[in-house]
């Protein structure tokens, strides 16, 4: 992790630089990510799996931390970046997975997750034990969190004593913005104040000291906290630098340390300059690249309807809701509605609740069907300009060909080159 401490010493030493995180488990977006880094230069591409995703027992992607690292790797190889280019991270990395638990009983598989991510490489730790267990108050005292955060830094501490390399960089805070977006509408988002940045900065600083982790400690880059932003189903918050000034202050007074800033997805290029200058250095985003990759496959099945015949169209899209509908558990919660309300909050929610069913195995076989048939009998451009205009204009200065694929991850670049532009000056993007 030298490569991204020496970045944090940059952003301290008064550089406007930062990292964009990529949170996200699908084999295309990781491929964008990847050759964006590859193309544009970048330093390094930092991949985080989120403890949903990726645990012991499989997550919603079926992967082990080993696997998802294997899965990465794999990918880096195929498009020429090397591995030392490669940082990978854990993000919400704690009880998260078992809140119907009892405390203990969540913490244990805890320890095993956290043991598991710093076994397999990762090197970029969430320490994150915010949330309330079966027999936790409903608010859990801050020194609480600190608590089983310093537990869980002493398994991460242990776990890289055995496996070797460069030791891991933590990322504590509890005022983590609602993984995936909020499941309500929202009019107004409550900053985090100064007072509670630097009340949970010394409770967790003086548990560290007091497992025995000052070293650790050093270790520390950034905290989590609420700057101000976020997404509900169909509208986002935007940064308000005036509001954010406070908190500013309070992290230039710790040595080492920026503010990691979650739930940026959908938020403007200036936008995000503007936090990475506020020292929300490192900027998570994940939904909004699935949503991306989302409006490219609903638009590759159009292509597919009006270029392929009846009888041999994969049906790519009513397949995905079916599957969605059939298997309701990863959005019951957030969506209500009913009939074509209901069809219209699934597909196009900014929440992005699309992207957990992305591995299951009906949608793969007919994604693959979709690919293959747009592959042997490839569209015209007209029909990739009308429903593709982006990666239209990067096929027509031969930045891609015309496989579904590379039309895909031009779509997904947009993304990409907004938190790169903020991250760098502006200086890279994945034309080179």
């Amino acid at each position: 992790m030298r490569a991204l401490l020496d970045l944090i010493a940059r952003h301290r030493a008064g550089e406007p630089c930062g990292i964009f995180s990529v949170c996200s488990a699908h084999p295309l977006v990781i491929e964008a990510t990847l050759l964006h880094a590859h193309r544009s230069g970048a330093p390094f591409a930092l991949i985080e799996a989120t403890s949903n995703q990726v645990h012991q027992d499989g997550g919603y992607t079926g992967m082990k931390p080993v696997a998802f690292r294997d899965f990465v790797y794999a990918v880096a190889e195929r498009v020429g970046l090397p591995r030392s280019r490669v940082l990978l991270g854990g993000d919400h990395l704690g009880p998260n997975p078992w809140q119907a638990l009892p405390a203990e009983e969540a913490m244990a598989r805890a320890h095993m997750l956290i043991h598991d991510y710093v076994a397999a490489g990762f090197r970029k730790i969430h320490l994150d034990c915010s949330m309330s267990c079966a027999d936790d108050p409903k608010q859990l005292p801050g020194e609480t969190i600190a608590r089983r955060a310093a537990r869980l830094c002493a398994v991460a501490e242990n776990a890289h004593a055995r496996a070797g390399g460069e030791p891991p960089v933590y990322v504590i805070g509890t005022e983590v913005p609602v993984p995936g977006g909020a499941p309500e509408q929202l009019e107004t988002v409550t900053i985090t104040t100064p007072a509670a940045v630097r009340a949970t900065l010394e409770v967790h600083r003086a548990s560290f000291v007091d497992a025995g982790l000052t070293d650790a400690w050093r270790r520390v880059i950034a905290a989590v906290v609420q700057p101000g932003i976020e997404f509900d189903h169909r509208k986002v918050v935007a940064f308000a630098p005036c509001k954010a000034r406070g908190l500013a202050v309070v992290i230039e007074e710790c040595d080492g340390m920026v503010f990691e800033a979650h739930s940026t997805d959908y938020q403007t290029a200036s936008v995000l300059a503007a936090l990475v200058r506020h020292h929300f250095a490192i900027l998570k985003v994940g939904p909004a690249l699935t949503f991306a990759l989302r409006e490219v496959l609903w638009a590759l099945d159009a292509i597919e309807r009006e270029w392929i015949a009846p009888a041999l169209v994969s049906g790519f899209r009513n397949a995905v809701l079916a599957r969605m509908k059939a298997k309701p558990r990863h959005w019951a919660r957030y969506h209500h509605a009913t009939g074509a309300q209901l069809d219209y909050e699934l597909q196009y929610s900014l929440s992005d609740r699309v992207r957990y069913y992305w591995a299951d195995p009906e949608v793969v076989r007919a994604q693959e069907m979709m690919f293959r048939n747009l592959t042997q009998k490839p569209p015209p451009p007209t029909l990739i300009s009308q429903y593709l205009p982006i990666a239209h204009a990067a096929f027509r200065d031969d930045r891609i060909g015309d496989s579904p694929a590379e039309l895909a991850m031009a779509h997904v670049w947009t993304v990409l080159d907004r938190y790169c532009a903020a991250t760098s000056g502006g200086q890279r993007s994945a034309d080179g």
